[in-house]
């Protein structure tokens, strides 16, 4: 089906999103909490354990008897309470990466305790219409009665808003920010749970409006989805021409090995890393994959190493995951590194069928 579509199901008992562009799957949210007591977008209060010198960071005790690891803190002192947000997914044996910078989330804006002021997106161009929204923001900002430190970041979904339905939404995040970020004293405690999939799904693809919404039951049969995660679930991935790829996620890294098939010419190589290339942000987002990602490229010449470069950094540029091109080792193979922000979907799978 051509056009844009988000279908509302669930997988293995729980609640699941996923968005379809012209009948492919382009990402999908789940349900982690079966795999963890703090998915990413959770906030907390934490309290300070003990401070790391020379790693800038502080080690923070966080509820359910979890660890986090807070960067760049300063000026803290153990045992004082803070409130942060989870950002990452845990490592085996690893603290729970968190940020003090703590986002509340809806479809029109984004409130930001600690960041003062109403910024609109610059995709939004129109000065009439950022006059607009900044002056709702302001509004709510007054009516709520809200301290000098929270603003809002407005979203370019609002500019297809109606001033009623934004000032809504302004007002309940505000409330909503205000509420969490007051309840700073105590011991480690949940204050806000991650987003169930159908709510992140109704805010994170927003824009573009999609064609089409389905939340019918045995909708993930009937548009695939269910088709598409069974072979997420395989780390094969076939690729044109006979050639397929192997993504396998290990203890240290996750290894990526290209092939090309029955055809061994320099132009097939080229042809079946270019594809690689090209689906590796879907496929590492898709399979919930991140950290060390190292890839065996079919062999191709120096001189192709630009082309297959180019078409890398092009793949990645518009992936809202932090990614980083580290380049080709001294071996002959591609590093790069992503930010784990996902919980794999493999262990999300597993959990689910009770393995």
């Amino acid at each position: 089906m051509k056009g844009t579509q988000v279908v509302l199901g669930h997988l293995w008992g729980r609640e699941a999103a996923a968005l379809m562009v012209d009948g492919r799957v382009e990402d999908l949210a789940l349900d982690a909490s079966a795999l963890t007591p703090l998915p990413p977008g959770a906030i907390c209060r934490a309290v300070v354990d003990r401070l790391v010198k020379g790693q800038g960071g502080v080690f923070l005790r966080l509820p359910d008897g979890q660890r986090g690891f807070l960067r760049e803190a300063k000026g803290m002192a153990e045992g004082q309470s803070l409130i942060v947000q989870v950002t990452g997914v845990v490592e085996d044996g690893k603290a729970v990466p968190v940020t003090q910078r703590v986002l509340f989330r809806g479809r029109s804006a984004i409130a930001t305790p600690g960041a003062p002021g109403v910024n609109v997106s610059r995709r939004i161009r129109d000065e009439g219409e950022r006059a607009r929204l900044v002056a709702l923001g302001e509004a709510a900002l007054a009516d709520a009665g809200a301290p000098e430190g929270l603003g809002f970041v407005v979203r370019t979904a609002a500019a297809l808003a109606d001033d009623d339905q934004i000032a809504a939404e302004l007002s309940d995040l505000a409330g909503l920010a205000m509420q969490v970020t007051a309840d700073a004293q105590g011991g480690p405690e949940l204050l806000l749970d991650a987003e169930q999939p159908w709510r992140a799904a109704w805010i994170d693809w927003a824009d573009p409006v999609p064609d089409a919404i389905d939340d019918a039951p045995g909708a993930f049969d009937d548009h695939g989805v269910s088709e598409a995660v069974e072979a997420l679930l395989s780390a094969d991935v076939p690729l044109p021409n006979g050639g397929r790829a192997v993504i396998e996620p290990t203890r240290a890294l996750v290894a990526v090995d290209v092939n090309t098939g029955p055809d061994n010419s320099p132009a097939a190589a080229l042809k079946a890393n270019i594809a690689l290339a090209r689906d590796l942000p879907r496929q590492l987002r898709l399979r919930g994959l991140g950290g060390q990602v190292v890839i065996d490229f079919a062999p191709i010449s120096k001189r192709d190493r630009g082309t297959l470069d180019q078409a890398l950094r092009a793949a990645f540029r518009a992936e809202g995951t932090e990614t980083t091109l580290i380049g080709w080792t001294a071996m002959g193979l591609y590093e790069l590194s992503r930010k784990r922000d996902r919980v794999p979907l493999a262990a999300l799978a597993a959990v689910g069928r009770g393995r």
